[in-house]
């Protein structure tokens, strides 16, 4: 894995998807991460767990990403949320005062 990489993997859940994402989220891949979010909207997803317990990066783009999904996901009444947040993601997320987005 480069230091440009970025891997999600797919676990179906009850009622919603748990995406499970690995590497960095940069300005390079931020659209992986969208487009795998905007798919599990379309789907009709009413969670959507995003695990970045792997993830050992996270650019101002991410942020952008999951800020405007989580809109989104409240616009249609689906549950977007962080799980197992790596301390990067945590401290970012912290900054950018989205702690609200982060579960356990």
């Amino acid at each position: 894995m480069s230091v440009f990489d970025l891997t999600i993997t797919k676990d179906s859940m009850a009622d919603g998807i748990r995406l499970v994402a690995k590497g960095r989220v940069n300005t390079n891949n931020a659209s992986e991460m969208q487009y795998e979010l905007e798919k599990a909207m379309q789907e009709g997803c009413k969670s959507i767990v995003v695990n970045m317990s792997q993830i050992e990066y996270l650019s101002s783009t991410g942020i952008r990403v999951i800020l405007k999904a989580y809109r989104e996901a409240a616009d249609l009444g689906t549950i977007l949320a962080i799980e197992r947040p790596s301390e990067i993601v945590r401290n970012v997320m912290g900054i950018a005062a989205l702690n609200e987005l982060i579960i356990n």
